[in-house]
């Protein structure tokens, strides 16, 4: 089965003093969802952005703000984050006691739910939550900054998954994150993600290159 793979630009990686129009640049160059990293220096070992953020960017962009919180405790900001133009939620299940119940609240909130797994963390971690999210997201680096080398015994992981979802007749997006190149995105796409984070491989060489750089990491 062929699956249109989406691309999805981290911001991390944006120059943070122009960001809106890093945005407008990222969607106009083609990407499908922009990625929004929010650390917060205690659940990872980086502080970025928070809602206020966010808002800010959201009416830059009509394409879905896909926002993964690496923050703990993680349920007292989900509406926040909502509430500010976030499409998609993910959220790492060891930031809360009660992943299904986190999943619940981003749910009630109209918004689609993800469960991020850190390279450490199983694929049997979703064995009872994989029916009730939109999304999983896998972390090919540990968590926190930028810039990382892809750690490849999470392909092992990404083909695990995506048997997992194929398991259950359901559209849920099988997304990796870190070390994202035009090298290693084959290989992840090969092993069964459909979405693929990148930072530093979409916003190298400015603007004028972000379309050639996403249409590389699509495979062309």
């Amino acid at each position: 089965m062929t699956r249109a793979i989406r691309i999805a630009p981290s911001i991390l990686s944006a120059d943070f003093a122009r960001l809106g129009d890093e945005v407008r640049a990222i969607d106009a160059a083609g990407c499908d969802w922009i990625h929004v990293d929010v650390m917060d220096g205690h659940f990872v070992p980086n502080i970025t952005i928070g809602p206020a953020v966010v808002k800010a960017l959201r009416p830059h962009s009509s394409k879905p703000f896909d926002v993964h919180l690496m923050i703990s405790p993680v349920d007292q900001y989900v509406k926040d984050f909502a509430d500010a133009g976030a499409d998609i939620i993910s959220f790492h299940p060891e930031a809360g006691p009660h992943p299904h119940r986190t999943v619940q609240l981003i749910k009630s909130l109209g918004k689609q739910a993800g469960v991020v797994l850190n390279p450490a963390t199983p694929a049997k971690m979703l064995d009872y939550l994989i029916d009730d999210v939109d999304l999983v997201l896998v972390m090919s680096v540990n968590p926190g900054f930028g810039g990382q080398s892809f750690i490849s015994s999470q392909l092992r992981k990404i083909e695990a998954i995506r048997k997992m979802i194929d398991k259950t007749g359901r559209d849920i997006r099988l997304e990796v994150d870190g070390g994202i190149t035009v090298e290693t995105a084959p290989l992840a796409i090969a092993a069964g993600a459909d979405t693929l984070v990148a930072g530093t491989a979409t916003f190298k060489g400015g603007p004028d290159q972000y379309a050639a750089n996403i249409h590389a990491l699509r495979g062309g």
